[in-house]
């Protein structure tokens, strides 16, 4: 039902705005356009066929836009998406994580500072890691 309303209302706005787009200007804040008279009051004609009908379609899109609305609370969940944060959904469950002894043995040679005697290992540095400042020896 809800993807059958959303694309009523999708053909509904559709429709719409190529309703607004063919109505004649009245010459509003551009000065340009049609209008009779050159006054700051213009005379209005008789409503027009696509001006009723534009109401029409208007006063669709505003129901079908409410309706849509009244089914997605109704779907909803009582919580906000900001109350979620931080609590695993329903059947996740939380990653596991390691504490200081139980780091993959490469990660952990990488996170543990450099021996004080420089040398050992014969690894080269990381490539983001930050160059020492030269020895004043």
């Amino acid at each position: 039902m809800e993807n059958v309303l959303l694309i009523i209302h999708l053909i509904l706005a559709a429709v719409l705005i190529g309703l607004v787009l063919l109505q004649r200007s009245e010459g509003g804040a551009l000065g340009i356009g049609g209008g009779g008279g050159g006054g700051m009051v213009s005379s209005r004609g008789a409503t027009t066929g696509v001006a009723k009908v534009t109401w029409g379609v208007a006063a669709a899109f505003i129901v079908t836009s409410l309706t849509l609305t009244v089914i997605a609370a109704q779907n909803s969940n009582e919580r906000s998406v900001l109350d979620r944060i931080g609590t695993p959904s329903v059947g996740d469950e939380a990653p596991a994580t390691p504490g200081g002894d139980e780091l993959a043995p490469d990660l952990q040679r990488l996170l543990s500072p450099p021996a004080a005697d420089g040398g050992g290992t014969g690894a080269a540095p990381a490539p983001n890691a930050p160059l020492a400042p030269p020895s004043a020896d």
